[in-house]
């Protein structure tokens, strides 16, 4: 049996994992944390239960391709069905007015035209934009040359439907985020449609996504990022594979092009092929000792750009099952801190999921996206890194408590990452969990394999733009079909 060894236990790792030992491959899963996720992870606080992964799922739909993949490797199994959060955001207003976001786009369209009549056209045209995106998805393809037992099935159709959306793809994808939301004149509309993706993308993104949730995709799995890891840890198990957590890769180990192995902080690990799905852009700079000189590599160093974000978790000691599920709060003076500024907060509230929280308590978090990593990085080498994690707490807290005076007077724990945070504990390159497609960016993606060394393949966030979980568990698999490909072996 050829002996393969995945670097990394996050999604695409364990997607990696159970695809090849589906294959018959001997796998070994080395993890340097102790749990499983990776990037989509979660922790608890003092009875405070963080979602610091998820917030919805792409492919969480039967009717997505990308459904079967989740099943396939069981992330998605009966402990953790999905729930179709809706209103998907809500702005609430200086007189206590709630602005909503809805999937269906006919709700969607009629709520925001009421709320802000002056922008009566810009709302239909972008509700005729996000219809034409309910048909555009990640297809799953299959890589070419590799014998599967089950072909990924190809349907012309669905990529007929496409159509419409492609059409409008030249002229979003070169308007940026921020331009296209400056055509909107009411100011709060503004701070609502500004809270769906990051600050820095391209107009492309913003229509997508929201074309996502009129489908009916984008749910949350019940127990959220962990269940979802657990799910697939257990799956590789019972394919018996094997896993070794608090075990660090160091190097990959090369000789006469090709890969023998891997070498840790626990010894070495024996290998005919190694599957890197710790993040590829930190990864080809630190896990080799001859630098990867290639041509998509040397694309990647010098044009990933990086999302990257502060989150902070509130444990409060009160009952605000008021407020909805997503609160977007404007703000009358930017809220600045690490370089960053944003015009509104973007607060989650876990009220109703009673499993968070300690009895007559509620689970709050914020993500506060924006280019922060060498600020916090050199917080680390001045020293003053857990002093301005703490100001910026408490920053926050002053912040929130003008929506929420609970926040002020009955918090309980408060708890902060920085993009140094998921450095430490996943690999990140910058510790961010996507790469941005700007405006007039090109969308890359990267082959998952090396010209140079014989044994190395490569999958995760990093490969495909513009990342995330989706991309993760898909290119886990392709890494598989190109292992299968060039060693004869069927994949399963």
């Amino acid at each position: 049996m050829y002996k393969v060894v995945v670097i990394g236990a996050g999604i695409s790792g364990l997607s990696a994992g159970i695809y090849a030992a589906r294959s018959g491959f001997d796998v070994t899963i080395l993890e340097q944390h102790n749990i499983p996720g990776g990037l989509s992870t979660s922790w608890s606080r003092k009875g405070y239960y963080f979602e610091g992964g998820m917030h919805w799922l792409t492919g969480s739909s039967p009717k997505m391709p990308l459904n079967r993949i989740w099943h396939e490797t069981g992330a998605l199994q009966d402990n953790n069905p999905i729930e179709l959060r809706d209103p998907i955001y809500n702005l609430i207003d200086e007189n206590g007015k709630i602005l909503s976001l809805y999937r269906d786009i006919s709700q969607m369209q009629k709520a925001l035209i009421e709320y802000a009549p002056e922008d009566k056209h810009m709302i239909k045209k972008m509700c005729r934009a996000v219809k034409d995106f309910t048909n555009f998805h990640l297809p799953v393809l299959d890589v070419r040359g590799c014998k599967c037992k089950t072909p990924a099935p190809i349907n012309p159709m669905e990529f007929i439907k496409m159509v419409p959306a492609i059409l409008r793809v030249p002229y979003l994808m070169n308007v940026s985020y921020a331009e296209y939301l400056a055509k909107f004149k009411n100011k709060n509309l503004r701070h609502l449609l500004s809270s769906v993706i990051g600050y820095r993308y391209n107009a492309l993104s913003f229509i997508y996504t929201l074309g996502s949730f009129a489908c009916g995709d984008c749910g949350y799995p019940d127990g959220g990022s962990i269940r979802m890891a657990n799910n697939m840890l257990e799956t590789y198990k019972a394919l018996g594979g094997k896993i070794e957590f608090r075990t660090k890769a160091e190097n990959v180990k090369v000789e006469d092009y090709e890969v023998r192995g891997v070498v840790t902080n626990k010894g070495e690990f024996e290998a005919d092929a190694v599957i890197v799905t710790q993040d590829a852009r930190a990864a080809v700079d630190c896990l080799f000792d001859t630098m990867i000189d290639e041509p998509w590599v040397n694309t990647m160093r010098h044009e990933a750009v990086t999302e990257q974000n502060m989150f902070i978790g509130l444990g409060v000691k009160a009952d605000l099952s008021r407020l909805p599920y997503c609160c977007v709060f404007p703000l009358e003076k930017p809220f600045e801190y690490a370089g960053c500024k944003w015009t509104e907060l973007r607060i989650y509230n876990y009220a109703a999921y009673k499993e968070h929280s300690p009895e007559g308590g509620t689970t709050l978090t914020c993500l506060l996206i924006g280019d922060c990593y060498y600020f916090w990085k050199a917080a680390k080498a001045d020293g003053t890194y857990k002093e301005k994690k703490k100001e910026l707490g408490e920053l926050f807290v002053k912040e929130l408590s003008q929506f929420i005076p609970e926040v002020a007077s009955a918090f309980e724990v408060i708890d902060v990452a920085t993009p140094c945070t998921y450095e430490r504990y996943t690999g990140s390159y910058e510790g961010s969990w996507m790469s941005v497609w700007e405006k007039g960016g090109k969308q890359r993606n990267y082959p998952q394999t090396l010209d140079s060394i014989w044994g190395v393949y490569f999958a995760g966030q990093r490969i495909q733009m513009p990342g995330g979980l989706p991309i993760a568990v898909y290119t886990g698999r392709l890494a598989v079909q190109h292992l299968c490909r060039d060693t004869g072996i069927e994949f399963v």
